[in-house]
């Protein structure tokens, strides 16, 4: 079996596994996942497919470069995704999700070989909430650190597309900038959530933990409000070589 074969075969089960309905993760056609092929392309999957029934026929190859060139383009808009995302559908018979493209700005940016993006309940309801910026306000509990990282994202709602593709890179390059790495988790306001990891069973983890955390703030406020671990505690947790060992082998 090819890297490509495995790759995809762990996308499919990964799949599956955030559409299952126990996961509480994304119904119907909700939800994308995507991993990265070589450095130049991703399979991602195509839109319409529903995550619980995920097959490898529902995913597509899409070139990073070309992705990356549209969305760097400030003349290119909804007719030139529709169009590139057209020339897909002739050579492989579907289409990518809307949500290509954020997938590919991700790629760009930093080290994650797959992308989970989900939109479990609990942290839809923070998500959708007008106390969505608890879910980055600090640390709750070491395993959250240890899985989530010291310094998740959270973005503004803005359409799906190239106009959120756009303000995510940005807004990646400034977390980047400020904290010297990338986000393990992006919170998107009223919308959902990606997983960024090296592998299927890390994005897999980070959204399961963050959907832990999602239902511990929703617990902590019903019954006198949260209270978040000391900052010198999070920024210990978040760089002691056991935890990062430990986070090593959690992405495996």
């Amino acid at each position: 079996m090819t890297e490509r074969d495995q790759a995809l075969n762990a996308l499919v089960e990964l799949s599956r596994r955030l559409g299952d309905p126990s996961a509480d993760a994304a119904i119907l056609g909700e939800g994308n996942t995507s991993v990265r092929i070589g450095e130049r392309e991703m399979l991602v999957k195509a839109s319409g497919a529903v995550l619980g029934d995920a097959e490898a026929a529902d995913f597509v190859p899409l070139d990073l470069g070309e992705a990356e060139r549209l969305i760097g383009d400030p003349d290119a808009g909804d007719t030139e995704v529709s169009e590139l995302f057209g020339r897909v559908a002739e050579a492989h018979g579907r289409r990518p999700s809307v949500e290509a493209l954020l997938h590919a700005v991700v790629y760009a940016s930093t080290d994650a070989r797959v992308v989970a993006h989900s939109h479990p309940t609990d942290v839809n309801a923070l998500l959708c909430s007008e106390r969505a910026e608890l879910l980055i306000e600090g640390g709750l509990f070491p395993d959250q650190i240890v899985v989530l990282g010291a310094t998740p994202l959270l973005v503004d709602y803005i359409d799906p597309g190239i106009r959120l593709a756009r303000e995510v890179a940005l807004l990646l390059a400034e977390h980047i900038e400020r904290h010297g790495e990338s986000p393990r988790v992006i919170y998107l306001r009223n919308h959902g959530m990606f997983a960024l990891g090296a592998s299927a069973a890390e994005v897999l983890g980070i959204t399961r933990m963050a959907q832990k955390c999602a239902r511990v703030l929703i617990g902590a406020a019903a019954v006198g409000g949260v209270q978040f671990m000391p900052a010198e505690e999070v920024v210990r947790i978040d760089s002691r070589p056991d935890e990062q060992f430990r986070r090593g082998l959690l992405s495996n």
